[in-house]
C-alpha cells in the first residue's frame, strides 16, 4: 500500500476549499468574492500541478 502524500493532499483539499467559497461568495451575491475565490482556486491548482511536474520529472 503507498503512502498518503500529506502536502499534496491537502493543497487539493484547499483546492476544493476555493471553489467552495466560490459557492458561498455567489449565495451573498458578492462578485468580488467570486472572481478572488475563483482566481485562487485556479492558481493554487495550478500550483500543485507544478510541483507534481517538478517531483515527476526529477525521478
Amino acid at each position: 500500500m503507498k503512502n498518503i502524500n500529506l502536502p499534496m493532499l491537502l493543497l487539493a483539499t484547499l483546492v476544493i476549499a476555493m471553489f467552495l467559497a466560490v459557492g458561498v461568495a455567489i449565495s451573498y451575491h458578492n462578485i468580488w468574492f467570486v472572481l478572488l475565490f475563483i482566481l485562487l482556486g485556479f492558481a493554487t491548482m495550478g500550483l500543485g500541478l507544478t510541483i507534481k511536474r517538478k517531483r515527476s520529472g526529477s525521478q
